[in-house]
């Protein structure tokens, strides 16, 4: 079990320092849209990472084989000045534009694929092996990729930074990444937040899309990135986010995941806990429509965690006049997975928002 650490009675003490003053109902700020935009602000500030709006994405397009019922491609395009990566882009056939969905892969500590998590690698047989068999673990057998390009959708998916085609990291590598971005002045955490933003503006801008219908989805540390991206973009419309939400306290606890640190960093944004909860920061996607789930049976993320994290985005969304755009559930017999039962359900709140 991963103890507490520290000098005995430091971590209690500096946690119930935390009040997070500038979450909706604690903020003095009573205007909804007013005490948004001042709460994401103070989200942009802790990214660290700047704004890369002005970068060209000078995309790259490269056709693949077709499918059952849509075309795939690989696209490399340029997320930020840095970085330039390459993803899998998949398109229904018929005449758009079509609704779409940015897809984020999950950590898993898995890292020889990353993309290749959620949409077959038809263009890595070296890749498909590992594929399948964490499609089997995590996914009900299935591509989530592929099942929501059945569905009508264009989907988006990329490596994150250490994943498949821009790692492989091994598992004790990834303190000492998150370690080099900080002494340089940047951020792990951030930079993925800010790849995410610039790959919902992408999808939102090609033509086969709906820009008014662009969605993010993820399972796990993806699941997270979902309603980060829609907190924090104009160009994302709703967010089905399965097994990443909790309250922060009571996900800091003995024996959680997060006191190892190494995956914890990639979803680390330092000192913005003095601010908001977690639940705090998805809810600066409100009144959107959002679906949470939650397997009751998820050993990373204790039940009160969630419930207090559930009851803050449910007020918040009462607050909105929009509590009925927002799904929570948790599934009772479920773990950490997202097996083809959520993902039909979700599927399905997908369609009927987008």
């Amino acid at each position: 079990m991963t103890s507490v650490p520290g000098p005995p009675g430091l971590h209690q003490a500096l946690k119930d320092d935390l009040t997070f003053p500038l979450a909706w109902g604690t903020s003095p700020v009573r205007d909804f849209a007013q005490w948004r935009r001042a709460a994401r602000a103070v989200v942009e500030e802790h990214l660290i990472v700047p704004e890369q709006d002005a970068v060209p994405y000078a995309p790259e397009y490269t056709t693949g084989p077709g499918a059952d019922g849509y075309g795939r491609e690989l696209v490399t395009l340029s997320l930020t000045r840095h970085t330039r990566v390459r993803g899998a882009l998949l398109t229904p056939h018929g005449t758009g534009p079509f609704p779409a969905v940015l897809l984020l892969h999950d950590h898993g500590s898995r890292f020889d694929i990353g993309k290749e998590k959620c949409v077959r690698p038809w263009y890595d047989d070296t890749r498909l092996a590992s594929a399948e068999e964490w499609a089997g673990r995590y996914y009900g057998g299935r591509f989530t990729g592929d099942e929501l390009a059945r569905r009508g959708h264009v989907v988006l998916c990329l490596d994150g930074l250490g994943w498949g085609e821009r790692g492989p990291l091994a598992y004790e590598q990834q303190q000492a990444l998150a370690s080099d971005l900080y002494h340089l002045g940047s951020s792990l955490a951030g930079l993925h937040a800010r790849e995410d933003q610039r790959a919902a503006a992408f999808l939102a801008g090609l033509d086969r899309v709906d820009a008014r219908r662009v969605a993010a989805v993820g399972f796990s540390m993806g699941g997270y990135r979902a309603w980060q991206a829609a907190a924090l973009s104009d160009h994302v419309a709703a967010a089905a986010s399965v097994c990443w939400m909790t309250g922060l306290k009571d996900m800091m606890v003995p024996g959680n995941n997060t006191l190892r640190g190494q995956s914890a960093f990639h979803m680390l944004h330092p000192g913005l806990a003095r601010h908001l909860d977690i639940p705090d920061v998805a809810a600066l996607a409100a009144p959107k429509p959002m679906l949470f789930f939650h397997g009751a049976r998820d050993a990373l993320f204790p039940a009160d965690g969630v419930r207090v994290a559930y009851d803050r985005l449910r007020a918040v969304w009462r607050a909105c006049d929009a509590g009925e755009r927002l799904r929570l559930k948790t599934w009772p017999r479920h773990g950490h997975a997202f097996g083809a039962g959520m993902q039909d359900e979700a599927y399905a709140w997908l369609a009927s928002v987008l």
